[in-house]
């Protein structure tokens, strides 16, 4: 894979990781679909921490495509 393909890739795996985060604070547990970790049938509890996490997640991969795709050649002085 080339660096372009990574930053790209990188971005939208960023974007799916930060509506997942905004998926769980707004979905109760009960909604969730049976595969995804946190689903409790029947129950009204939001899952913070899971959505915590998973925009941090997000987040990370955006600083990694930042880092990645940054100028070639520019030095820090």
């Amino acid at each position: 894979m080339n660096n372009r393909t990574l930053v790209a890739v990188s971005v939208v795996v960023g974007v799916l990781f930060v509506l997942l985060a905004i998926y769980y604070w707004v979905t109760p547990a009960g909604s969730l679909p049976s595969f995804m970790p946190g689903f409790e049938s029947g129950s009204a509890h939001v899952h913070l921490k899971h959505g915590l996490a998973s925009f941090i997640v997000g987040l990370g991969v955006f600083a990694y495509a930042w880092f990645k795709g940054g100028k070639r050649g520019a030095t820090i002085r």
